[in-house]
């Protein structure tokens, strides 16, 4: 029998991409169809120069909860006992969710493309971080048509060394984000907006 998804338009997708932080490892999907939508949006995510520089890697499970484990124990490590109270509720609130997804940069492509291109050498790393952007995005509205919530977190370089360790991860791959991700248990805030015509000029 044919599995239905549920889908919403373009618009009500970007509307509802949200910064969720109080997550559950509730089952929303079946692990193929995350694995599907993830491809699906690194497929068809744009790069500079079609370099298809992003590199992934999605844990759930025990590996989820290790890469959130990992990140206490180094920010413990680097700021102390004193406070750390809320730093390590704030961690915990990741580790109950489903998964994270790990965004790399592969830097040996951005390297070949620098000395392939050595008049726009010095923009292929801000290129890349601008397609990881973009894939980080269509990653998170994904996720959350499916019906998870998700957010942005940015621990790098700060667990680099360890995270490369426990998952063999090439040096040449360089972190740029983590993606904690589950079934939502509550609403985010309510968000604000400075005026548009203050953010966007259109001329004719």
């Amino acid at each position: 029998m044919e599995v239905c998804y549920l889908t919403k338009d373009f618009y009500n997708a970007i509307e509802d991409r949200r910064s969720f932080y109080s997550l559950s490892k509730e089952k929303v999907v079946p692990h193929n169809r995350i694995k599907e939508v993830i491809d699906h949006a690194v497929q068809y995510s744009p790069s500079a120069f079609n370099s298809q520089s992003a590199r992934l890697v999605v844990l759930t499970g025990q590996n989820h909860d290790l890469v959130w484990d990992i990140t206490k124990e180094s920010l413990r490590k680097a700021v102390g006992e004193k406070d750390f109270g809320k730093t390590e509720e704030k961690i915990q609130s990741f580790k109950n969710g489903y998964g994270t997804v790990l965004f790399f940069e592969d830097q040996v492509i951005i390297e070949r493309l620098q000395d392939q291109f050595k008049t726009y050498s010095e923009n292929f790393p801000i290129w890349s971080n601008q397609s990881s952007g973009i894939l980080q995005f269509v990653v998170w509205t994904s996720l959350e048509i499916e019906g998870f919530g998700a957010s942005l977190q940015h621990y790098n370089p700060l667990i680099d060394d360890e995270v490369r360790k426990t998952w063999d991860i090439s040096p040449h791959w360089k972190l740029i984000a983590q993606m904690p991700f589950g079934k939502a248990t509550a609403e985010p805030g309510d968000k604000a907006f400075n005026p548009i015509d203050e953010r966007v000029k259109y001329y004719q």
